[in-house]
């Protein structure tokens, strides 16, 4: 599941207690599948997101750079707290996060270095 956040002129700000109330976590791709009945080309994504929160499920448009094969065992950043959301016949349960390129695919967003699975973002 990805957002995709209009432009504007002007940036928001927030508190920081609002920043924290949005729980960004590491997980590892697990399994991932076509999505054949997603409007745009996506994949279904398998994340392991820990021992507390568990595998959960994202809709992700990411064909653009990845392979399935690309995908599996490769450290993703998520947002695990967002509602689930309902995407043709899959729920998807979190946010798997990237960045548009300039060649309009996304780039998926992970980390520098591995670090244990349902880690939190600080």
């Amino acid at each position: 599941m990805f957002l995709k956040i209009g432009k504007k002129s002007a940036m928001q700000t927030i508190d920081y207690e609002d920043f924290y109330k949005i729980d960004i976590r590491v997980g590892t791709v697990i399994k991932v599948e076509p999505f054949e009945k997603a409007r745009k080309p996506s994949y279904k994504i398998w994340v392991d997101l820990g021992n507390e929160i568990g595998i959960k499920k994202s809709s992700a448009q990411v064909t653009h750079f990845y392979h399935p094969d690309d995908l599996i065992g490769k450290q993703v950043v998520c947002v695990c707290n967002l509602n689930p959301r309902q995407i043709a016949n899959f729920m998807s349960e979190v946010l798997v996060t990237g960045f548009e390129s300039s060649e309009g695919g996304i780039v998926l967003t992970s980390v520098e270095r591995s670090v244990p699975n349902g880690a939190r973002l600080h």
